[in-house]
């Protein structure tokens, strides 16, 4: 905003305060809709043009903010929040096609649509205008068109472009901080703050659990140790999460799919009492094939376009680096066709009821978008356009419920644009995901952070928690309790099956049991 500050200086415009929200009004003025184009970062906003008579609102590129709403013949009620709608409307009606998304395929925040029927969410990259009662939504940024036609990237290339996004959103007047998972993207933006941009009074927040737990990431948090002076941890625990988790899901609004989220919560909980501003490493992972069903997508782009050979070479150093069948087992699966793809879903997630997955499966179109890719760029903007947003939501709700203001670098514009379009091998190279991030920060990079093949961001060892004394019981009751056997979404007997199965450690489904709970609670809490 400093820059467009300058410009419209120039231009003849005189500023008040030191706000961006000042710029952003200015901008309008000078540009109208077009003003959108000229900004870099993230946010939501209305005006209201007087001249026009009519109310215009955006929504940044990549749904970095929320927007949602809510209209009739009489009112248009708009917020940030989906919890404050709720009291003004007059029916809370559930959206069964989204619980179905979140059932069978973990998925939230794939379109407009929200688990609220009748409150809309404007999608990222849109604007709206309203006068005299006619409400029109309009696209204004196209991902695929924007990335068309960029200039190859080198590994300094990229790594001076990360470094002025991450000094941009360096850009301020309150404490800042950094959310420091122990991975590659949370590691890069505080090895380029401290090395590249010499803030070395940066603090930094992490989640641990005790070096013997699955989702610990201390190890890789701890090659710090010998630089920063400001490092501040939380220890999120069975305990804990039995305290918080109801106000955990009143602080979503909107059932989510795993609890990884938590971890985060915490964090910010933690950040709350030292910062007001915090970093964090969201939306690298969807530029740079950070998850490893994307090895799926890049395997079958080499299939079909016959290059065997590279093939063969990665599914040998995946085999070798990382121990597992996953990436073959997705390639298989993006190589299926849809009804295949709906009919193993609905085998894996057996305690779903049969009556209300066979509703909904062929009027969800959730297979054909996101999970048929035709190659690993093609998969990537899928998951910019259908899947990433949820992400970025529970950032924001986590944030914000402890007034800190999360930016996220790897998300400016300039970046994602010049990143997507790279060639595959810049993203997966010898089993390796991020190649160009890792190549471009190794020497600022803490060895062993550079060398890691695992992914865990922010989780959480949730398996055991659901075998707490506490949790069984709680778990045990929710399942016998007439509200949730009276939903219509699960096969009661099943689930319970399936508890007990959990409960002797012959299998581990936390993500399953953490449906339950959460959409029970959620039906409470909302709903009912």
């Amino acid at each position: 905003f400093i820059e467009l500050k300058e410009e419209l200086k120039e231009k003849g415009y005189r500023f008040k305060t030191l706000t961006d929200t000042e710029v952003i009004l200015a901008a309008y003025k000078e540009w109208g809709k077009n003003c959108l184009h000229r900004f870099n970062g993230d946010w939501a906003f209305v005006i209201y043009d007087s001249q026009k008579k009519e109310l215009f609102g955006a929504r940044d590129r990549f749904g970095i903010k929320p927007f949602y709403y809510h209209k009739d013949e009489n009112k248009m009620i708009f917020a940030s929040e989906i919890k404050a709608i709720i009291p003004i409307i007059k029916d809370k009606i559930p959206n069964d096609k989204l619980i179905y998304e979140y059932l069978l395929y973990n998925r939230t925040d794939q379109s407009h649509e929200t688990f609220f029927k009748g409150i809309i969410k404007l999608k990222h990259g849109h604007y709206f205008t309203l006068k005299e009662r006619e409400l029109t939504v309009k696209k204004w940024y196209d991902l695929k068109k924007s990335i068309k036609n960029k200039e190859a990237l080198s590994y300094k290339s990229y790594r001076e472009k990360l470094k002025k996004a991450i000094s941009i959103r360096l850009r301020s007047d309150v404490p800042l901080g950094v959310s420091l998972s122990g991975g590659i993207d949370s590691s890069s933006i505080t090895s380029i703050v401290y090395h590249d941009l010499n803030v070395h009074d940066i603090h930094t927040f992490s989640a641990i659990y005790g070096k013997d737990e699955w989702a610990d990431e201390s190890e890789f948090i701890d090659t710090y140790d010998n630089i920063l002076k400001n490092m501040h941890f939380t220890n999120p625990s069975a305990e804990t999460f039995y305290h918080d988790f109801e106000g955990f899901i009143i602080a979503q609004g909107e059932p989510i799919s795993s609890i990884g989220p938590y971890a985060q919560y915490k964090v910010m909980e933690l950040a709350k009492e030292n910062v007001t501003v915090t970093l964090d490493g969201q939306g690298a992972d969807e530029q740079l094939a950070g998850y490893h069903y994307f090895f799926g997508s890049y395997f079958k782009e080499l299939f079909t376009k016959l290059k065997l050979f590279r093939l063969a070479k990665e599914v040998i150093f995946y085999l070798l680096k990382h121990k597992s069948l996953l990436a073959i087992k997705y390639m298989l699966f993006y190589l299926s066709p849809n009804t295949l793809k709906q009919k193993i879903g609905t085998k894996v997630y057996d305690y779903v009821d049969g009556s209300f997955a066979s509703k909904w499966e062929k009027k969800s179109t959730l297979g054909k978008d996101l999970y048929n890719p035709k190659s690993l760029n093609d998969s990537l903007i899928d998951h910019f356009e259908y899947k990433l947003e949820h992400l970025l939501k529970w950032d924001d709700l986590n944030s914000m419920h402890f007034s800190i203001e999360s930016r996220v670098p790897f998300l400016d514009h300039h970046i994602v644009e010049s990143t997507l379009p790279l060639k595959s091998r810049f993203k997966i190279n010898n089993a390796e995901t991020k190649f160009i991030l890792r190549e471009s920060v190794k020497e600022i990079l803490p060895s062993k952070v550079y060398k890691r093949k695992d992914k865990k961001g922010f989780s959480t060892p949730s398996d055991d928690w659901f075998r707490t004394p506490k949790f069984q019981n709680y778990i045990c009751d929710l399942l016998a309790s007439d509200k949730f056997k009276k939903r219509g979404y699960f096969n009661v007997q099943k689930c319970q099956e399936n508890y007990d199965k959990h409960l002797r450690g012959k299998i581990n489904i936390s993500k399953d049991i953490w449906k339950w709970i959460n959409l029970e609670v959620w039906f409470r809490n909302f709903i009912d």
